[in-house]
């Protein structure tokens, strides 16, 4: 019964951590924050996380861990490589808008924003490879298979990928956002990179 408790406060402490990194940043999200969101004593943060950076980190591996989860499972839908990039552009933006996600902490936790040093950087460049692959296989399966036109998989899957992260950032961020960006982005990538129709 102990285990369980333990394990069910370190789970509210991530779920806190997530949510309070996703909307304040690094900087602005504290340890006595996180312990009063998440209903735990104090001590317990630096018990389970030791720092806060590692806390910041295991809270962005943890979105992106399930992130890459969700990818895959829907991915095993796909009948062709251009179903395939749809449904990854489709699942990415459905997981990004979702609350309960907590997708925001991957906007600050990406190797690319709030993470300090190399190590944590390295760890999540690392991670991040591995949504960049699942794109990339779709676009060979898609090349393979004629659904896709001819293309260098890796630099399109680059491209793509810039898309995704700037329609999300676009759309969760900015108030320029219409109704329709990410649908209309979708429909934009397909568009772009569907083999021609005999």
């Amino acid at each position: 019964m102990c285990a369980k408790t333990a394990s069910s406060r370190k789970e509210s402490l991530l779920a806190a951590a997530k949510a309070l990194f996703g909307v304040h940043g690094y900087a602005e999200t504290t340890f006595k924050k996180i312990a009063q969101e998440a209903g735990v004593a104090l001590g317990l943060l630096t018990h389970y996380f030791g720092t806060k950076e590692r806390l910041f980190l295991a809270a962005g591996l943890d979105v992106l861990h399930d992130l890459i989860r969700t990818e895959e499972a829907a991915l095993a839908q796909a009948t062709t490589g251009l179903e395939a990039v749809r449904i990854f552009a489709e699942t990415y933006f459905a997981f990004a808008t979702d609350p309960k996600r907590h997708f925001l902490i991957l906007i600050r936790c990406s190797p690319f924003s709030d993470l300090k040093g190399m190590a944590e950087r390295e760890i999540m460049e690392r991670d991040f490879a591995k949504l960049y692959l699942l794109l990339e296989e779709a676009l060979a399966k898609g090349m393979a298979d004629g659904s896709i036109k001819p293309a260098d998989p890796h630099r399109t899957s680059r491209v793509i990928f810039c898309n995704l992260v700037g329609g999300v950032r676009h759309h969760l961020l900015t108030p320029y956002a219409t109704p329709t960006l990410l649908h209309d982005l979708v429909a934009f990538i397909i568009n772009g990179i569907a083999a021609p129709t005999p």
